[in-house]
């Protein structure tokens, strides 16, 4: 296990430390090899991400058949969830002998994992080996699943940074960051602060207002980032207040990050002209199924054939398609077939032009879209901001916010027959550290959520004008 996973348990214990008690630790932390700090596979990944550029088509389909047939028969010996579905399909996992086959397989929904994570688990592994994660995703439906320690860690950083690396990312490289920081649950407190573990300028997603506008430019201009990691909402706030206030980037960057959110062709262009850089775009999930990111010169997603296998529904009257995949490398829980909710519109080689890779390619991702909750003094708080990684909607079948009025922000959920009331108080102090002082928060049990002609949960029904 790495260092990375053995101290995680104590990430809120090491930012309740004093600034220069985390600073002290943060840089002594990240002078340690990578192979320590990450694990040994990430190695492995980096190396798994450079080969994977270069593969041909049969090199790609012999890796994904492969790995494959690991995580189908991992599954089916050790899952109970996974026996019971194959066995009613008739689908034997040692049994796939093409890509093709695997459509005999079941898919897997989020209500599967709502209603049957412990049998999804495998029972190959000990506790000590899952971590568990939950997200709101792009439908407000809270899911829970296990990552690998020592596995999902370093793979994920390893593929992003290759993926970055398309856009500028170099090892070292410094970075401001605007994805759902909470710097202060005050809304006239502080709004940056310094993660030293990876020297990275922290900016509150939470305080992007025209008056608190020249604090952001001051701190990202003394810090120097060589690239800027942001929700594409955040970014796109900061490009309109530097509009509005007739001001432009003055800091050079080689780069614009920008995941979580959908982010339109027109929007990219705006991006581009304020911070002057390239905004590089990629789409993945905290499941980590299947991941895909902008290629060297084109804007198309290429979903990485080394990540996860990805299929595609059939498309709808839009021509959108559901994006369905399955997973590599995560044996403690192997995902199969899953549905993740998500819509893509499949590139075109007549309009979108010669592929980069010989991979599975989108044009467009139809995910989360950029969604805010409005505070009583004007705050715009983004809703993937908001979305909880650390247990709080635990138990909850569906959540949604409500909101018809400035300041007030009414958190709907569908409760599971294991939630206890005692756990409501810490429900809405979680919510209240990520909205701030400015909002009142009201929790409302509902029978279910509204929910989209697509007939998906949605995550914000607003009726402000605002919006």
């Amino acid at each position: 296990m790495s260092v990375e996973d053995r101290l995680y348990p104590w990430l809120k214990t090491f930012h309740a430390l004093p600034p220069w008690t985390q600073r002290w630790a943060g840089t002594a932390y990240r002078c340690l090899p990578p192979s320590w700090r990450l694990g040994a596979r990430y190695a492995e990944f980096q190396r798994l991400t450079t080969e994977a550029e270069s593969w041909s088509v049969e090199q790609l389909q012999e890796y994904q058949l492969r790995h494959l047939r690991q995580t189908l028969i991992q599954a089916g010996s050790y899952s109970p969830f996974y026996q019971r579905s194959f066995a009613k399909a008739g689908f034997r996992p040692e049994e796939l002998r093409s890509l093709d086959d695997l459509r005999a397989c079941p898919l897997l929904s989020k209500e599967d994992l709502l209603h049957h994570l412990p049998e999804l688990a495998s029972k190959a592994f000990p506790e000590q080996h899952r971590l568990h994660i939950t997200t709101g995703g792009s439908t407000g439906v809270p899911v829970g699943f296990y990552l690998q320690n020592g596995v999902s860690r370093p793979k994920e950083q390893a593929f992003l940074e290759a993926q970055w690396r398309r856009a500028g990312w170099f090892n070292g490289a410094r970075l401001a960051v605007i994805r759902g920081h909470v710097t202060s649950d005050q809304a006239t407190g502080p709004v940056t602060s310094y993660d030293a573990t990876r020297d990275w300028l922290m900016l509150s997603s939470y305080h992007l207002t025209d008056t608190r506008l020249p604090e952001y430019l001051e701190a990202v201009e003394k810090f120097r980032p060589d690239l800027l990691h942001a929700y594409p909402s955040a970014a796109l706030q900061l490009a309109e207040f530097l509009e509005r206030a007739g001001q432009s980037w003055r800091t050079p960057l080689r780069g614009l990050l920008c995941g979580s959110e959908r982010l339109t062709l027109p929007q990219k262009r705006l991006l581009e002209r304020v911070f002057k850089c390239r905004v590089y775009r990629w789409y993945g999930h905290a499941e980590r199924v299947v991941l895909a990111g902008e290629g060297r010169r084109s804007e198309l997603f290429y979903f990485w054939p080394s990540y996860g296998f990805v299929e595609f529904g059939p498309p709808d009257a839009d021509g959108l398609c559901e994006v369905i995949g399955t997973s590599f490398h995560n044996l403690v829980m192997p995902l199969v077939r899953y549905r993740t909710g998500d819509f893509v519109r499949l590139a075109d080689p007549r309009q979108d032009g010669e592929l980069e890779f010989p991979w599975a390619a989108v044009s467009d991702v139809v995910g989360r879209e950029q969604e805010f909750l409005v505070s009583a003094t004007g705050r715009r708080i983004a809703l993937t901001a908001v979305n909880m990684h650390d247990g709080i909607f635990d138990d909850l079948y569906a959540v949604q916010f409500f909101q018809e009025q400035a300041g007030v922000a009414e958190f709907r959920f569908v409760a599971g027959p294991q939630l206890h009331r005692s756990r409501l108080p810490q429900i809405e102090a979680g919510l209240r550290r990520k909205l701030g002082d400015d909002f009142q928060i009201i929790l409302r049990e509902v029978k279910e959520t509204e929910k989209t002609a697509r007939g998906k949960h949605r995550w914000l029904v607003s009726k402000l004008i605002t919006q």
